[in-house]
């Protein structure tokens, strides 16, 4: 499994497979969209979906922060999905023995739980930079390359791929619009947008099980 180095706003950016991006710089790992809890919290409805189903995501960030060895963990959003339940016991079990940092959360529109319970975690309400970047959930309306560039989660994008028999699949992707980087949901158990590109400049790259490639 390989990661892909991609040359953005004078920075060198990893993207992975699983649906993560690597800053090399400083040194930041960064991720979106986990939804955990999301299984107790369709069960709730009467759905039966096993609590099983996170656990790829806690191995895939094991396997991440082996791999990287970041000096910051970055949760741009809806790390959790709704009320507290025995999946937030479980990640901050897997934080305190398997993270070696302190992970950040910049805070989505699913993180709704007391503030208390975000106590080992860094906490961002809205934003935040780090020069030449603009950290977010949601896409930053009114983001200028003044401010820096926003790269955020929240749409969960992905991308038709279509083959030479009329074949089709969606994939998941990154997306780097002129205003926007977007990463795809890391959770195992979300869903995704297609996203179509706007500029000619747009970058697009679709997310496999082995690698990452470059669309257009």
């Amino acid at each position: 499994m390989k990661d892909f180095k991609f040359r953005f706003q004078g920075e060198n950016l990893f993207l992975h497979p699983f649906k993560s991006l690597y800053w090399e710089r400083p040194e930041i790992l960064l991720i979106a969209d986990l939804h955990l809890g999301k299984a107790a919290h369709f069960r709730k409805s009467g759905i039966p979906i096993p609590e099983s189903i996170h656990d790829p995501d806690l191995q895939r960030i094991d396997y991440l922060i082996e791999q990287y060895r970041p000096k910051r963990i970055l949760i741009l959003g809806d790390l959790f999905h709704s009320a507290i339940n025995n999946s937030w016991k479980y990640f901050r079990e897997f934080c305190r023995d398997r993270v070696p940092v302190r992970p950040e959360l910049v805070l989505g529109n699913h993180d709704i739980l007391d503030t208390k319970n975000y106590d080992f975690l860094e906490l961002y309400q809205d934003t935040l930079t780090v020069d030449p970047f603009v950290f977010s959930h949601k896409p930053l309306e009114n983001s200028t390359s003044l401010d820096g560039y926003n790269i955020c989660g929240h749409i969960h994008p992905a991308v038709r791929l279509s083959g030479i028999a009329k074949q089709s699949v969606r994939v998941e992707c990154f997306y780097f619009g002129v205003n926007h980087g977007i990463l795809p949901a890391f959770g195992n158990f979300t869903g995704n947008a297609k996203i179509t590109k706007r500029h000619q400049e747009d970058r697009v790259f679709a997310v496999t099980n082995q690698k990452i490639i470059p669309l257009f």
